[in-house]
């Protein structure tokens, strides 16, 4: 396989950097075609960690400074591998997290490691949707996607009827009906988000219990990945606090 510039249409991706790759290689090893290295980071403990996983689970590894540094986004990048993309199921009585139209990889990947810290593993997305798959994702997330279950859904009706009735949707909202303090969340839930800039359209306010987060009228609204961590804890406080 000729390696390129990663494009959404290739059935492969890439994991840049140390933590990434190892967990892919943690949770997708069947995944992974190859890795490859740059001299610069043999001496690295976690080269070192990656090269030994190869070992075990027989995933080529080899050193190629040309392709490391033709490939990777940045210059501090000496490990990456290629990784076949795959197809995942959602967890039918898990809790959700629902993000319509996400556009912004940075605050996709930011989301993804923050569901992980709170116990939820199931992102469905509404198309259109940036790229779960894009390198920039992939470490932006510090390889939390290989951990996660997601799935796309060409719209709200698509992600309900397979879901099942009895789910419990809670779009957040800035005319929402409730404030975040006064919620009681059911599960399974699923927590929903619209789009960096716009939100959601007010047709989700008829959509389960719409939720508000109380803000200062300094700012007009929170950042997408901000917001999601302040309602995933919340939505999980009495579980994770178990754990």
């Amino acid at each position: 396989m000729q390696l390129k510039r990663y494009k959404k249409d290739f059935s492969h991706s890439y994991s840049f950097g140390i933590f990434p790759t190892l967990e892919l290689l943690t949770h997708r090893p069947d995944k992974v075609l190859r890795v490859v290295a740059h001299s610069k980071g043999e001496v690295s403990e976690g080269i070192e960690e990656i090269r030994s996983k190869c070992g075990v689970l027989g995933v080529p590894f080899e050193v190629n400074d040309k392709l490391v540094d033709r490939l990777a986004h940045k210059g501090n990048v000496y490990v990456f591998a290629v990784f076949g993309k795959y197809d995942m199921a959602l967890q039918v009585g898990a809790n959700h997290l629902l993000l319509v139209n996400p556009s912004d990889m940075g605050n996709l990947g930011t989301i993804i490691r923050t569901m992980l810290g709170f116990g939820v593993r199931d992102l469905a997305l509404l198309r259109p949707a940036t790229d779960l798959f894009n390198p920039h994702v992939v470490r932006a997330s510090m390889g939390a996607v290989f951990a996660l279950n997601a799935r796309y859904f060409d719209d709200l009706e698509a992600y309900q009827s397979e879901m099942t009735s009895s789910r419990q949707l809670y779009p957040f909202m800035l005319d929402a009906r409730s404030e975040l303090r006064e919620v009681a969340f059911a599960s399974p839930f699923t927590l929903v988000f619209g789009p960096e800039g716009p939100g959601l359209p007010k047709s989700y306010r008829e959509v389960g219990e719409s939720v508000l987060i109380p803000q200062d009228t300094l700012i007009e609204s929170l950042n997408l990945a901000v917001a999601v961590g302040i309602a995933l804890y919340e939505a999980t406080r009495h579980t994770v606090a178990k754990r």
